[in-house]
């Protein structure tokens, strides 16, 4: 059993996680089953190119729960996908955002006004399908707000690490902030003062799983099972209690990607 301590009651929704990955080829119908019968209503799993973003979606046609997101990340612009290839793939109707898109100036930053490029004509995409963005931003903080500002979509920056004074910007923007197991790392220093201030019908929480697996997991193969330990976190920071935080988060995910 991967979840035998998730057993509850209440909706648990996954917002970002990328189950394409490898690392759940021998476990993932497995897992996908029980998390299931343990209270996950909902999975997104984001694509980074054309490859995963089909995968996404082969993934949601074949497990009700799951939904794809398709994008170019930007750690992925020169994997040879287009925009073009992914608005094709975005008609799905299982397709729920556009993401993971952004700007990643940590691995690379000799490509910043290619990255730009990419991140706004699939902001535009975005925009003419009505379909909310999910960003990805890292050491990028100044140009990706800069950005959301400019273009005004709807989504969500996920797996957040700017500062509070940012986070005030985005949620002046109507955007949605996503909490993965970061809030639970002990190094985490600007992440709990942030999450303090997420007006309820914006927060959400997800895993970005096989990646940053909350404690006391950090380390090991992350999987939306794990995601009670971030909840935990976010409650005992917001003093509510996970059953809560589960709650509205499930409500906030279904609105903003448009599920019934």
């Amino acid at each position: 059993m991967y979840t035998e301590d998730l057993k509850n009651s209440y909706p648990i929704f996954d917002t970002h996680s990328h189950y394409d990955d490898e690392r759940f080829d021998e476990i993932r119908t497995e897992l996908f089953a029980e998390m299931k019968q343990n209270g996950v209503c909902g999975i997104v799993s984001c694509g980074c190119d054309e490859v995963s973003s089909k995968m996404a979606i082969k993934m949601a046609e074949e497990n009700d729960f799951v939904y794809a997101a398709v994008g170019i990340h930007p750690g992925s612009i020169d994997s040879g996908t287009t925009v073009e290839q992914i608005a094709r793939l975005a008609t799905h109707k299982k397709c729920v955002a556009i993401g993971e898109i952004g700007l990643d100036y940590y691995w690379v930053d000799d490509n910043k006004q290619k990255q730009i490029e990419i991140f706004e004509k699939q902001i535009a995409l975005a925009k003419k399908l009505n379909l909310p963005i999910i960003v990805h931003d890292r050491d990028a903080h100044g140009d990706t707000l800069e950005i959301l500002k400019k273009h005004k979509p709807k989504g969500i920056v996920h797996c957040y690490s700017g500062s509070v004074e940012m986070a005030q910007e985005i949620i002046k923007l109507g955007l949605y902030i996503g909490i993965g197991g970061v809030v639970t790392f002990k190094n985490a220093k600007k992440l709990p003062d942030v999450v303090r201030i997420i007006p309820d019908e914006l927060l959400l929480v997800e895993t970005d799983c096989p990646y940053l697996a909350p404690e006391p997991h950090r380390g090991k193969l992350c999987h939306s099972g794990m995601i009670k330990y971030t909840a935990q976190k976010i409650a005992e920071i917001r003093g509510t209690t996970p059953e809560n935080i589960f709650t509205i988060t499930a409500k906030n995910a279904k609105k903003i990607f448009n599920i019934e």
